[in-house]
């Protein structure tokens, strides 16, 4: 059975302020002023003396938990024609190569991510260069301090890495730009805030429910099992990022992929049980060994009633009370890129492709709802679509009744394990 999302709750914000005990959507629309602060505080530490100013001869990136699409990130916009590798780490150990020749950039906002400390004091131990980025006079901060490296700080009031993605990804960008590993500046990053700010004044809590874009996306979220899916590499890190926030913050599980590589996956799916088509053929299966043995034609669908249902209606003869609840059905996530003008060949078979995708996806009676990605810089367009998804996900978990910020089970197996 579907979760029912209030949208009652999402619409007042009495009910909001009930439920959203730490203010996740106020920190989320703070996302361009996190970019402007980040960008100041940045130059504040001497962002531009990073490995002594000179091209290291590769970089390594650690962050995980909240923090991880940095990785990504970084990956994404330095994999077309950064002059150095750049690979990522979430957890020890530091691979055998890392030495004097190489930068390593730690990200932890509390300073204290096990993971990011073990790797920058192992690397500060080897003589590698050191970035970090996470709060000040924290574990992290000394380990940078010794090595003579540089930290940056995240800035005051900041107490989720979740919804504060932006204070640690744009030093990180920015960085990556001084260093010639991708092309991002001041100014991309300028525009980066201004998109930020569009996304938050549209997906605003005062903006109803039928024109809040992440709200529409939330209460579609709400009627299935999401597959989120994006429609190449900039939209696969924001399909991840989706799938995390979702897991994380409204307590819905999720899976993500990428086109092409992830089409075959995902389409198979529509064949499976969480899909009306699957329904409509176990009925036909279960009609063929019944009493009609006179080979009428009767078209049998999954509630088991005769009619002309389409794939992924509901049947309007069901019976609440005799008929079973209907089971959750898949709703497909596609996040798409803006098209270019003009259109090139690669642009045109990824439409083809993600075309393709939907098409099946509705013919199988799977829900889809598409964000599209506005132009501009590639990271500019990222920080959109991963606005708008991280809006949507704080809205469900308010719809649902959940408190973005806390969960008891997370609370619970800290307690159990000892891992902040």
């Amino acid at each position: 059975m579907a979760p029912f999302l209030d949208e009652h709750r999402i619409d007042s914000e009495e009910s909001i302020a009930a439920l959203d005990s730490r203010g996740a959507l106020r920190s989320l629309a703070t996302a361009g002023a996190q970019v402007r602060e980040a960008l100041t505080l940045s130059q504040d530490a001497g962002i531009e003396r990073v490995a002594g100013g000179e091209r290291p001869r590769s970089v390594l990136v650690a962050s995980l938990g909240g923090s991880a699409v940095v990785c990504d990130v970084l990956e994404l916009l330095a994999e077309p024609g950064s002059p150095v590798p750049v690979s990522t780490r979430r957890n020890v150990p530091l691979p055998g190569w890392v030495g004097p020749l190489d930068l390593v950039i730690a990200v932890s906002q509390s300073g204290r991510a096990a993971g990011p400390l073990a790797l920058a004091a192992e690397a500060a131990r080897r003589g590698a260069s050191l970035l970090t980025v996470g709060a000040p006079e924290s574990p992290l901060a000394d380990v940078c301090a010794r090595a003579r490296g540089v930290h940056i700080n995240v800035g005051s009031g900041h107490d989720g890495s979740r919804t504060h993605l932006w204070s640690m990804l744009a030093p990180v960008m920015l960085a990556a730009g001084h260093l010639g590993l991708a092309d991002v500046t001041s100014e991309v990053l300028d525009a980066v805030a201004d998109r930020l700010d569009e996304r938050a004044e549209a997906c605003r809590p005062g903006s109803e429910s039928f024109v809040n874009p992440a709200k529409v996306l939330a209460a579609d979220l709400a009627e299935g099992v999401p597959v989120i899916l994006g429609d190449g590499p900039l939209n696969g890190v924001a399909a991840v990022r989706a799938a995390s926030m979702l897991a994380r913050t409204a307590r819905v599980p999720a899976t993500s992929g990428e086109l092409p590589d992830a089409a075959s996956q995902i389409v198979a799916c529509f064949d499976g049980p969480f899909t009306t088509a699957y329904g409509d053929l176990v009925a036909r299966l279960a009609g063929s060994h019944g009493p009609d043995q006179e080979g009428d034609d009767v078209s049998v669908h999954s509630s088991g009633r005769s009619g002309g249902v389409a794939a992924g209606e509901p049947d309007i003869f069901a019976d609440p009370y005799l008929d079973p609840p209907a089971g959750p059905r898949l709703t497909l996530l596609m996040l798409r890129d803006a098209v270019p003008d003009p259109l090139t060949p690669e642009a045109g078979e990824s439409e083809a492709m993600t075309e393709a995708v939907v098409a099946s996806a509705r013919e199988a009676g799977v829900r889809v709802a598409e964000v599209t990605a506005e132009p501009g810089h590639p990271l500019v367009r990222l920080a959109g679509q991963i606005a708008t998804t991280d809006f949507a996900a704080t809205y469900l978990a308010l719809g649902l009744g959940l408190d973005p910020a806390i969960s008891p089970r997370v609370a619970d197996l800290s307690e159990r394990t000892g891992h902040q």
